[in-house]
């Protein structure tokens, strides 16, 4: 009899897996939709997207299930073709940065310029204003919906040989950034010798001394144990790394209303939780409430900055003074890169910033 009821128990569980498949499929949905991360899912943006998945199931009662690919698994590490691959279906979804998709989308260029962007208030502004609307309608045109925002932080430097305070300190450093002219540009505007490599080959750069320094926000740094490799941090929000949640958007309009309020809800939610992760420790204790009161989560290390020093590290945050010795010379590379990104969208964000 025991056997019996398990049997029945197991029938009718399978029956209801077997009607959730037939909804999707009259409904036209595919069994999983893949979803591009560049990171692992240990570093707060793959957090963000474990948060986006487990959301989009439950506010579209499984209907929608969304596999997250880690560490660029799906473009076998190219990360710079996300958006060409979603654009094209070739990958349903990602969780990307603005670093990643600037080839395609100059206007992301805009939270790039060196020192225009410094704290959290500021970047809110131009994120949800006409900027950040900007930059979303261009994706748009580009065959690509974006969903929401979320962040990857401002990028701080670290390096073996110097405390950096002025620009002079910057002089002959070889560091380690990513792989967008403008960013290369900035650092040899600054007198260092930018080198543009991936994680991997940067790690035994550090420890070969064939590279003196990275950025990165400090949400990378703790995870990647960048104590390990460099004494010196200097905390100076050059430039800033907003993530954005996107889908194919012949896919996205082919999908009922219902589907895309509940799938519009999940990723705001989960790039609200995954930005709250981000900026935890950095904004005094407003991230931290936050991730306790609206998630149930604790931070492991609720004061980045802290633990860093608590690992041996010497940590300078520029001054007022400081930092605009960096942005007056790094201006020209300020200049230039307006007329890239365009002069609409840069006056745009000036609007945001003024409100």
């Amino acid at each position: 009899m025991l056997h019996f009821k398990l049997t029945k128990k197991a029938a009718a569980f399978a029956a209801v897996f077997v009607l959730m498949a037939a909804v999707a499929a009259n409904a036209g949905f595919k069994r999983e939709y893949k979803m591009q991360v560049t990171v692992g899912p240990k570093l707060y943006w793959g957090m963000g997207a474990t948060k986006f998945a487990e959301l989009v199931k439950e506010k579209t009662n499984g209907q929608i299930i969304v596999k997250p690919y880690f560490g660029s698994a799906l473009l076998k590490g190219a990360q710079l073709k996300s958006s060409q691959m979603v654009a094209k279906g070739v990958i349903d979804c990602a969780i990307d940065s603005t670093i990643n998709i600037s080839p395609v989308i100059p206007e992301a260029n805009i939270f790039h310029l060196p020192f225009f962007l410094n704290d959290f208030e500021t970047l809110d502004k131009v994120k949800f204003g006409q900027a950040g609307e900007a930059v979303f309608a261009a994706m748009r045109a580009k065959r690509i919906e974006p969903l929401g925002w979320a962040e990857n932080g401002f990028r701080q430097l670290t390096n073996s040989k110097v405390l950096v305070r002025t620009p002079a300190d910057m002089k002959g450093l070889r560091i380690r950034v990513v792989g967008n002219p403008l960013f290369i540009d900035t650092f040899r505007a600054l007198g260092a010798d930018p080198v543009n490599m991936n994680w991997g080959d940067a790690v035994a750069g550090f420890q070969q001394g064939v590279v003196d320094g990275q950025e990165n926000p400090v949400g990378v740094l703790i995870p990647i144990q960048i104590y390990q490799y460099h004494k010196y941090a200097t905390m100076w929000n050059y430039v800033v790394d907003p993530l954005i949640i996107y889908w194919n958007q012949k896919e996205w309009n082919e999908f009922p209303k219902d589907i895309q309020d509940a799938v519009l809800a999940a990723a705001r939610e989960a790039g609200r939780f995954e930005t709250a992760l981000s900026r935890a420790g950095l904004d005094g204790d407003k991230s931290l409430n936050i991730l306790k009161d609206e998630f149930n989560y604790t931070m492991e290390v609720p004061d980045p900055i802290a633990f860093m020093e608590g690992k041996g590290m010497e940590i300078h945050m520029l001054t007022d003074e400081e930092r605009e010795a960096f942005a007056q010379a790094t201006r020209p590379v300020y200049d230039k890169w307006i007329q890239e990104i365009g002069p609409e969208v840069y006056e745009k964000a000036k609007a945001d910033i003024a409100k």
